[in-house]
């Protein structure tokens, strides 16, 4: 009898070892409820929802929204308090969504600005004054990395934190705030970001939430493509969807994976056209951002990238890509260098970091056993942070939100492609590919 208990107390382990995370030493928070924001009476030709993004060399852009629609989409900006030495005047656009119609948004770029220089601004004449600080023009350059935020009590957890960081530029990798067709989330969304996205540029692109197609009715992405303009037309980019920035030594690539990818598509040849023109003595680090992982032991959402992976793998590893950032899932991991599958010193690093908040709360069913390419995995509400140090190291750490602290939960030292020799290697392979129609 005592052998039959003893059998099943081991089984019922193993069962429980198969359901739970690798850190089953972490006791996880509860989750958290959305947030309520209470409408606050304002001059309908105040600017709210303002966020900052980059557009090309050495501008940005600025985006906001007035209810008023004579507004000026004008932006004034200088280097002292309260003193606008310059001033620049953008665009506007709007849209219907149903019974819902956005107030007037703004899109002014600003520039030339300096490198690594506090600016301020003020937008439509009137109004609060905001302040941004442009990016450094050398290494060492800090990235912040959040996806799937949301707007719930885990998502302003994972913004305090990200607010108490030294960083430059905010990469997220789709998913925003989570409206699903309900639009007046995105304005509650652009209230809640304001403090961060006012003062550093947020670099998005779309994910499954974005979407809110409804056929006969409205297109796809229409409130994202609105609201959160990107710098595609900089990049030679015909579709908001995908385009590439550089900061630094860095070429950034931000990819679509809600729209077509495969050999045929614009997107393909857009993105065989801009790796073909890096420079890696320019830009040293190649950087990629999509939604949906390639590379993911956990349960959830398994195989939706195969599509995409087999398309645009084969370029990434011919140009050097050294990391790829991806959200989708709930939860966060980390690969060792790979493709096609497997281990390769000559591989990306994948990383998925779908942690940022969200409603839907954390996938946190894993794989058994642990792929061979699969270096950490938590599912955990959290942010991580990419510091370029120089042209040959950076250092990346995973930080999950714990009862509203920070803690760094995993940590790497990775090293450049380029300076591994693996460029070299793979040079006349890599011409053929990317230089081929």
């Amino acid at each position: 009898m005592e052998t039959k208990r003893m059998i099943f107390l081991i089984l019922i382990s193993v069962l429980l070892s198969l359901s739970l995370p690798v850190r089953t030493d972490y006791v996880r928070p509860q989750p958290r409820k959305t947030l309520h924001f209470p409408r606050k009476p304002k001059h309908p030709s105040l600017p709210h929802q303002v966020h900052i993004s980059l557009a090309g060399e050495n501008h940005m852009r600025i985006s906001w929204i007035t209810d008023d629609n004579s507004a000026p989409s004008i932006v004034e900006y200088g280097t002292l308090p309260g003193q606008y030495t310059f001033s620049s005047s953008g665009e506007t656009t709007s849209y219907n969504y149903l019974f819902y119609s956005s107030g007037k948004i703004h899109h002014a770029v600003i520039g030339p600005l300096e490198h690594d220089t506090i600016y301020f601004y003020r937008c439509g004449g009137q109004g609060p004054e905001f302040q941004l600080k442009t990016p450094p023009g050398q290494f060492p350059v800090t990235f912040v990395v959040a996806g799937d935020l949301g707007q719930t009590g885990w998502t302003k957890s994972t913004l305090d934190h990200i607010d108490q960081c030294k960083y430059d530029v905010h990469l997220l990798p789709g998913d925003l705030s989570y409206a699903d067709c309900m639009q007046h989330l995105w304005d509650n969304f652009g209230e809640l970001v304001q403090p961060l996205a006012s003062a550093r540029p947020w670099m998005v692109t779309q994910g499954n939430h974005e979407k809110e197609k409804i056929p006969f009715f409205t297109d796809a992405f229409e409130s994202y493509n609105a609201r959160w303009k990107m710098p595609f037309e900089e990049s030679e980019s015909t579709s908001n969807l995908y385009y590439s920035f550089e900061v630094a030594g860095v070429h950034v690539i931000m990819l679509g994976s809600y729209t077509d990818y495969d050999e045929l598509s614009d997107q393909y040849s857009w993105l065989k056209a801009d790796l073909s023109k890096v420079d890696r003595k320019k830009t040293p680090w190649l950087v990629v951002l999509f939604h949906v992982p390639w590379y993911n032991s956990n349960h959830a959402h398994q195989g939706e990238g195969d599509g995409m992976m087999a398309a645009m793998e084969p370029l990434l590893y011919a140009a050097g890509v050294d990391l790829v950032f991806a959200g989708h899932v709930h939860a966060y991991e980390r690969s060792k260098r790979v493709n096609k599958g497997k281990s390769d010193p000559c591989g990306t690093v994948h990383i998925t970091i779908g942690d940022g908040g969200n409603r839907e709360g954390l996938a946190q069913k894993y794989i058994h056993p642990t792929p061979e390419w699969s270096m950490f995995r938590e599912a955990s509400f959290g942010h991580g942070e990419l510091k370029i140090v120089n042209s040959t190291h950076a250092f990346w750490s995973w930080h999950r939100n714990d009862d509203d602290e920070p803690v760094r939960s995993d940590q790497v030292w990775i090293t450049s492609l380029i300076s591994s020799g693996c460029l070299a290697e793979k040079a006349y392979e890599s011409s053929k590919i990317l230089v081929s129609p």
